[in-house]
């Protein structure tokens, strides 16, 4: 028989001996600070974890991140890693509980456009737009308003609504000539719903210029910075074989080598605004919003915040 006062004992995941606290962003470690450090510890690895596993293995992830959340409930960083890793097992209900209690505790709406998913994919396109029309985009950073961008498109296309999905991803940041690291995406978005409009010529042009944008900027390496992709990448016609002729026409003729120097510079490698990156980030959020999402909570267990 357990002792009163004894805390719950779990079948936590395991974690490998050369994973320590310092594999968390430093941000991160940050907001841990009120817990005990060897709670603190036990968590940041926990933490880090799930950011190194939500690619490969999304449920052991989650499993780090509901150890975690076991032992530091109240900390923003790891409501936000338990909703992300929730997002992507597609527990969406738990996601959306999970975000909104990060967005309670943070005061921030970086998680907007999973929330957004997140409603969608328990089947309510109209509360997914009513979240996403409820949130100041331009105190938004770029990424996040272009991601809640495409997240809207996605409820209006739940939608049957077409033209009006379309007209989400009518933004600024749809620059043709120009990529940042979340061109592709919204190319990408872009042609999707013009090849469900019919308009196939148009969807086209758009995919390519997805391919080409990723091409640029390293696919997935690249970060905040700017990249113009237009001489001898997207400029003129757009079939793969007369980019690759603009190409290698604006090369000059005496080496390969200042061939790649001149005509293909390559951007400063950086930190890229997907899952790994939040998960390393800021992450949390609110209790009282659960009988919305329609689920049970999850299981927290004992805090031993400071």
């Amino acid at each position: 028989m357990q002792a009163s006062g004894d805390r719950p004992r779990f079948n936590d995941p395991h974690i490998p001996d050369d994973v320590t606290a310092r594999d968390l962003h430093t941000s991160a470690r940050n907001e841990l600070k009120t817990l005990s450090k060897e709670n603190a510890d036990l968590v940041a690895r926990h933490l880090a974890m799930a950011s190194r596993l939500i690619d490969e293995d999304p449920a052991l992830a989650h499993e780090h991140a509901l150890a975690a959340s076991r032992r530091a409930g109240r900390i923003a960083i790891v409501r936000e890693t338990l909703g992300i890793t929730a997002y992507a097992t597609e527990d969406f209900a738990l996601a959306l509980r999970e975000l909104r209690t990060y967005r309670r505790i943070s005061g921030k709406d970086d998680q907007i456009a999973l929330m957004v998913d997140s409603e969608r994919g328990i089947g309510r396109p109209d509360r997914a737009l009513e979240t996403g029309r409820a949130v100041d985009r331009a105190a938004l950073t770029t990424p996040v308003r272009v991601s809640l961008a495409i997240a809207m498109s996605g409820a209006r296309l739940d939608q049957g609504d077409l033209d009006l999905a379309l007209g989400e991803l009518e933004i600024p940041e749809l620059d043709p000539d120009r990529a940042f690291e979340w061109s592709p995406m919204l190319f990408s978005a872009r042609a999707a719903v013009l090849e469900d409009l019919g308009r196939t010529e148009e969807a086209e042009f758009w995919a390519h210029r997805a391919d080409v944008a990723a091409e640029a900027l390293g696919v997935d390496e690249a970060g905040d910075e700017e990249i113009l992709i237009e001489d001898g990448l997207i400029e003129g016609d757009f079939e793969n074989d007369e980019i690759v002729d603009l190409a290698e026409a604006d090369a000059a003729p005496e080496s390969d080598a200042e061939t790649d120097n001149e005509t293909d510079p390559q951007p400063e490698p950086s930190i890229d605004d997907e899952v790994r990156e939040l998960l390393g980030e800021d992450i949390g959020a609110s209790d009282d919003e659960r009988d919305d999402a329609g689920e049970k909570p999850a299981a927290s267990g004992t805090s031993e915040e400071a």
